[in-house]
């Protein structure tokens, strides 16, 4: 029996991908901008904004979530 295929957009998805592709897409300024976390704002870097986002729940969830809002934009 064939398993079902996952209709979540983050299935598969780690998080650095979505922290990549996200600031490949908006840029750490934006990002900072529409998530109000420091790692986005002071200093930015993927792994310490993966650092960051791997040990806070909230803050992960927004980064997921814009992600999921910016899919339709970012395979354009």
């Amino acid at each position: 029996m064939e398993k079902p295929i996952s209709n979540d957009p983050l299935h598969g998805v780690t998080l650095k991908v979505i922290v990549e592709k996200l600031v490949d897409f908006y840029g750490f300024d934006t990002l900072g901008e529409l998530i109000k976390i420091k790692c986005f704002n002071d200093n930015p870097s993927i792994k310490s904004s993966l650092t960051f986002l791997r040990k806070t729940d909230w803050a992960r969830k927004k980064v997921e979530e814009l992600y999921v809002k910016s899919l339709p934009k970012l395979h354009k």
